[in-house]
């Protein structure tokens, strides 16, 4: 337990719960999202048809969405779902992979937080400080740089959003605007293979859905997700067997694996 974050109680209810996470999410990596839903003990449902999305999000206990390809048509059925899940009461998790790359990504992020509540917004450096404002280009989904401190950007966007914010990177960023919580854990190889980085959505979204401080299931499921990375990457011989490695250091996760390489901080 980092001060007050019980990572490995939070990964146990996740386990125990098997919550369902609906998820509207990104085409080229919805196989690797289910899977790692379903490695922590969550269980993931893929569904967009606007015919059912309505219903699905009443039966889950949280939803992510990702813009990663993105289609005018494919952010009304997440309104649809996002309208349904605010009226459960259950939290809203949205990706906004590639914001800061086009207008259109730009438009759809802005239109979504306006037309439904989001409870956390998680993306990149610049993903995240296009979305607080910034005049800043992502390089198509991978980070480009940013002037501004990222703690600043975090907090200035959750508390205008009254929402959570998660920037990923090398450090990880999680903050409500009241508490900011910092995960130093993960490995390079992370960055490596496609798909990571929706995987993580899909991670905060299971914790999301069995506690309901955001701020540190996301501080959570983040640090899970990473110390499985490091393991994973300390005996692969390269991108492809570390991501069949990751699924593996998931599944076997323990309370002392977690307590002794959890890299949590409070600023």
């Amino acid at each position: 337990m980092k001060k007050g974050i019980d990572i490995y109680g939070l990964l146990q209810k996740v386990r125990e719960n098997r919550p369902v996470v609906h998820h509207l999410t990104n085409w080229v990596t919805i196989y690797d999202c289910a899977n790692i839903a379903k490695v922590f003990g969550a269980s993931p449902v893929m569904a967009h048809a606007p015919e059912e999305v309505y219903d699905m999000a009443g039966i889950a206990s949280s939803l992510v969405l990702n813009i990663g390809t993105l289609t005018a048509d494919f952010i009304d059925s997440m309104k649809i779902a996002a309208r349904s899940a605010n009226q459960k009461g259950i939290p809203v998790i949205l990706d906004v992979c590639g914001a800061g790359a086009t207008k259109m990504r730009d438009d759809k992020c802005f239109e979504l937080l306006k037309s439904v509540k989001i409870s956390v917004i998680k993306g990149n450096a610049s993903e995240i400080a296009r979305i607080d404002g910034e005049d800043v280009k992502t390089r198509g989904v991978d980070a480009a740089e940013v002037g501004k401190d990222i703690c600043e950007i975090a907090i200035d966007l959750a508390l205008s959003k009254k929402c959570t914010v998660v920037i990923t990177g090398e450090k990880d960023v999680i903050t409500n605007g009241k508490i900011t919580v910092m995960v130093s854990n993960g490995h390079p190889m992370m960055a490596k293979i496609v798909g990571t980085g929706c995987m993580a959505s899909s991670v905060i979204g299971s914790f999301c859905a069995v506690e309901n401080n955001l701020v540190y299931a996301s501080a959570a499921g983040l640090c899970c997700f990473e110390i499985a990375a490091e393991i994973a990457a300390s005996s692969a011989k390269g991108p492809g067997s570390f991501k069949e490695m990751l699924y593996d250091a998931v599944y076997n996760l323990n309370s002392d694996t977690l307590e002794s390489r959890s890299k949590i901080s409070f600023l």
